[in-house]
């Protein structure tokens, strides 16, 4: 797969009060990812930073998304290596670090707990992680370490 492929995203503020940001508590950090043909995600900032709770905020969806590439690179290259996985769960978490008016990610840890068929065979599974890793787009595209912790469970027969 060679080329360039390009991902068109709308942002919508929609968090002006009726006086726009005359202040820094007097806005609301709502918004609205547009997608062309998927549903609406409605996103804020975290709550540390003066935002709601009930929406997504931009540090969640980089762990997401870091976690989903993970998970189908790994779907991908298990079943290149003969792996039957029935089942695929993730922890992930990632911590950032903020100093002054910035911050930025020091660490993602992955940690998916995989259930594989009971003839698959275990190091295989686990060794796809790897591969999965260095496939992963996102986890290419970062620039702190993203670690994976994976579990991996044989269905009994």
């Amino acid at each position: 797969m060679t080329g360039q492929h390009h991902y068109r995203v709308e942002i919508e503020w929609t968090g002006n009060r009726g006086t726009g940001t005359d202040g820094y508590r007097s806005y609301s950090r709502s918004h609205v990812i547009r997608v062309s043909g998927k549903p609406l995600l409605e996103g804020s900032a975290d709550p540390a930073f003066r935002g709601d709770a009930t929406r997504h905020n931009p540090e969640d969806m980089l762990v997401a998304a870091l976690s989903t590439c993970h998970m189908l690179s790994y779907l991908h290259m298990a079943t290149v290596a003969g792996v039957v996985v029935t089942s695929y769960r993730d922890a992930a978490e990632g911590t950032m670090a903020t100093e002054g008016d910035g911050g930025r990610f020091v660490e993602v840890v992955l940690r998916p707990s995989v259930t594989i068929s009971a003839a698959s065979d275990p190091a295989r599974a686990e060794a796809a992680h790897a591969d999965a890793h260095h496939a992963c787009f996102i986890a290419n595209s970062v620039n702190f370490p993203v670690r994976c912790e994976p579990c991996i469970v044989v269905a009994p027969i």
